[in-house]
C-alpha cells in the first residue's frame, strides 16, 4: 500500500529524461541578412545625432534647401540660439552637414550621402 506522500512525490516530481529534446526548427544554412558590424556603429552614428527632435528639424530644413543655409535664416525650432548651435554642432560632428563661415555668418549644407549608412536599414 502506497502513502499519500509518496503519490505525490510521483506526480510533482517525474522521472527527469536525458534525452535531447527535440529542434524546433532546422538552422538555415544562409546567413540571415544584415548589417556588418562597422556598417551598424556608422548606421548607429547617424540615428543617434537625428533621434532629437530639434536636430531632426535642423538637419530636414538644411537638407532640404537648394544652397547652403546661413545660420541667421534658421529660426523657430523651439530652442535659443546657444542651444542651436549645440545641435549644429553635434550635427557636423555624426558628419551630417558640413559649414563654411562668410564674414560674421556660417553657411551650412549636407554632407552629400551621409545619411547612406542609415538608409540601408530603414
Amino acid at each position: 500500500m502506497q502513502t499519500v506522500a509518496a503519490c505525490f512525490d510521483i506526480c510533482q516530481y517525474p522521472q527527469v529524461t536525458t534525452a535531447p529534446a527535440p529542434a524546433c526548427c532546422t538552422p538555415s544554412p544562409d546567413a540571415l541578412p544584415g548589417l556588418d558590424e562597422e556598417a551598424a556603429a556608422a548606421a548607429a552614428v547617424v540615428l543617434k545625432a537625428l533621434a532629437d527632435p530639434v536636430r531632426l528639424r535642423l538637419y530636414s530644413r538644411i537638407a532640404g534647401a537648394p544652397e547652403p543655409v546661413c545660420v541667421c535664416d534658421i529660426d523657430d525650432v523651439g530652442v535659443s540660439q546657444p542651444t542651436v548651435s549645440h545641435h549644429l554642432r553635434k550635427l557636423r560632428e555624426a558628419g551630417l552637414i558640413d559649414c563654411e563661415r562668410r564674414g560674421t555668418w556660417v553657411y551650412y549644407w549636407p554632407v552629400p550621402d551621409a545619411t547612406e549608412a542609415a538608409r540601408g536599414i530603414l
